[in-house]
């Protein structure tokens, strides 16, 4: 085995890594809309809000398993690391949950209750969404800053979590372009507008801290030949920003053409700035702490865990494009009877 494919201490490591970057570029990408639209509800009258309901009621639990699939990865892979993460990270992780939690309950129950509670739970929802998203983004700001918890690394983490809860936003309002219609989508197209200059804003705050944060970074970005490897993401990211800004200038269109362009372009411009972060912090798994070497589980260990993968991974992804292939088109009546 070890001729076959190298050393497996080398190269189980990277796989299990890639696998878990792989598995948050997911749940950001898709997770991000049902939380962004959320994030949206207190800018939507009642009879919006349940369309907005609609467009996200048939994935909105599928997305999440993405975030269950990484941080089991993160687990049963790099045990070190996880110990470490989420011991720095408790209390947001903490109001991450209690958020999930909340957008579950809520999303349920607003359908069941009586009309005067009805309202009620549309808050819970909302406080569910902005409680996720705006944990995310501060353990976001944390980790970049080394998970150290300082003034100024609490105060970054702080400005991540209110650019990142304002991207999800933006990708929440893509979504709805695609997925409804009329004065809906003409709003989504004005909240997508507004949402693009936070996400860009929250994409700059990461990446001129990121290498002032270490030497390394800095090493890794700004040296020969390094630097020009590195150019095209950000030249790719002003490109779809400029194309999305052009884009949403000019929607909706007459018979609603294009609808799902700014979406995939939003999915692309996450998957550029996460791209970034992968290289960037590449081999460290807890920033400048520990490697993905360091703390990754046994080799050994890794075998067993690769074969279970090699089962699962499929069928996550399986019924995540069942559910988007059925369900594709716009959003019609949610109904529970």
């Amino acid at each position: 085995m070890m001729t076959l494919f190298g050393d497996p201490a080398v190269w189980l490591p990277i796989v299990f890594a890639s696998l878990m970057g792989l598995s948050i570029l997911i749940y950001v990408v898709l997770d991000g809309y049902d939380l962004g639209v959320g994030v949206l509800f207190p800018f939507a009258d009642d009879d919006e809000k349940d369309r907005m309901i609609a467009s996200i009621g048939p994935f909105w639990d599928a997305n999440e398993t993405w975030l269950v699939l990484a941080i089991g990865l993160l687990l049963v892979a790099f045990p070190v690391a996880h110990g470490v993460i989420l011991t720095a990270l408790y209390l947001p992780v903490a109001v991450m949950l209690i958020g999930l939690i909340l957008r579950g309950v809520s999303f349920e129950f607003r359908a069941k209750a009586p009309a005067p509670r009805k309202r009620l739970w549309n808050n819970a929802f909302f406080a569910g969404s902005l409680m996720t998203s705006v944990a995310q983004g501060y353990m976001l700001g944390l980790y970049i800053m080394g998970l150290e918890w300082a003034p100024a690394t609490i105060a970054f983490a702080l400005l991540t979590a209110l650019f990142l809860t304002v991207g999800y936003s933006f990708i929440g309002a893509t979504w709805l372009i695609l997925k409804t219609g009329d004065d809906l989508q003409k709003k989504a197209v004005r909240w997508a507008r507004r949402g693009l200059l936070g996400a860009v804003g929250g994409i700059a705050a990461v990446s001129v801290a990121s290498p002032l944060v270490s030497p390394r970074i800095f090493e890794k970005w700004f040296a020969m030949p390094e630097f020009l490897l590195l150019a095209p993401l950000p030249v790719m990211s002003l490109l779809l920003i400029g194309a999305l800004w052009m884009m949403l200038r000019h929607l909706p269109h007459e018979h609603d053409h294009w609808s799902w362009v700014p979406y995939l372009t939003a999915m692309g411009l996450f998957a550029l700035a996460f791209a970034g972060l992968a290289y960037s912090f590449y081999p460290y798994v807890v920033p400048e702490y520990l490697t993905i070497y360091e703390a990754a589980a046994a080799p050994e260990s890794l075998f067993i865990i690769l074969a279970g993968t090699v089962f699962v991974l499929p069928t996550i992804v399986g019924y995540t494009v069942l559910a988007y292939v059925i369900f594709r088109g716009k959003a019609t009546e949610l109904r529970y009877d």
